[in-house]
């Protein structure tokens, strides 16, 4: 979860880590330049996350559709490397 779920995207976290820093951390440790979501509320709390972990300049968050446009605009359609899914 991003932490967008149950409102939480409008509420301040007082007490703690807010959700999707903790999950954005989680994502750019990985070492992945590309976070893709079809989720729009998990878009906005990961942009932000990666954003506010000052590393939005080499990690580009974006819908998976937006990923697949770039990918076939590039040609790269039917060329794929690897893929990792995680839980």
């Amino acid at each position: 979860c991003c932490g967008a779920g149950g409102a939480r995207m409008w509420m301040e976290e007082t007490i703690g880590t807010k959700v999707n820093d903790a999950r954005s951390e989680q994502l750019v440790a990985t070492g992945a330049d590309r976070i893709a979501t079809a989720c729009p509320y998990c878009y906005i709390m990961i942009d932000d996350g990666v954003k506010g972990l000052g590393k939005d300049e080499e990690v580009q968050v974006a819908d998976i559709a937006m990923h697949l446009l770039e990918a076939v605009e590039k040609g790269e359609a039917n060329r794929v490397a690897s893929v990792t899914v995680e839980d």
